[in-house]
């Protein structure tokens, strides 16, 4: 799946472009979950470098709520057994116009099957003060303010 990786930074723009012509306004939803060590959850893309919290788009009819308890299954094998609790929104106005992210907090899961087919890269629990070098900036803020207290920014 490197190849994906490899095209991305060419079919990103095409991505967004008709994201921004067929939808006008986007949500996204991620999470942030933590282990009984107090390690937090994070996926790599197939498609894209980095680490992220795990999440992705809300669907139409759906709420972000559920949106973000879907991916966390898809994505990570990670069920939510609490209601997810909304720790901040952001604006992504400068990578994808039009686009807002929530970030929840799941305080209570079990792991059940992943069902993230060619998507998903790696999934990993790590110490959120020793975060791997590829986790990305925006990633590393969300942690931030949910886990340490830290002022939430607007952008993404």
């Amino acid at each position: 799946m490197l190849w994906r990786r490899r095209i991305e930074p060419f079919t990103r723009p095409l991505v967004y472009a008709f994201f921004r012509f067929t939808r006008g306004l986007t949500l996204g939803v991620r999470a942030v979950v933590t282990d009984e060590a107090g390690k937090v959850l994070l996926i790599q893309h197939t498609y894209i470098k980095g680490w992220y919290l795990p999440g992705g788009g809300v669907e139409r009819g759906e709420t972000a709520e559920t949106a973000v308890v879907r991916e966390l299954a898809e994505e990570a094998g990670v069920r939510a057994l609490s209601r997810p609790v909304l720790v901040s929104a952001h604006s992504n106005e400068v990578l994808h116009p039009g686009d807002h992210v929530l970030v929840y907090r799941v305080e209570a899961w079990e792991p059940c099957p992943s069902d993230a087919a060619g998507e998903i890269h790696a999934v990993g629990w790590f110490d959120p003060h020793d975060l791997p070098e590829e986790t990305t900036k925006a990633t590393r803020r969300r942690i931030a303010e949910a886990l340490h207290g830290a002022d939430s920014d607007p952008m993404w």
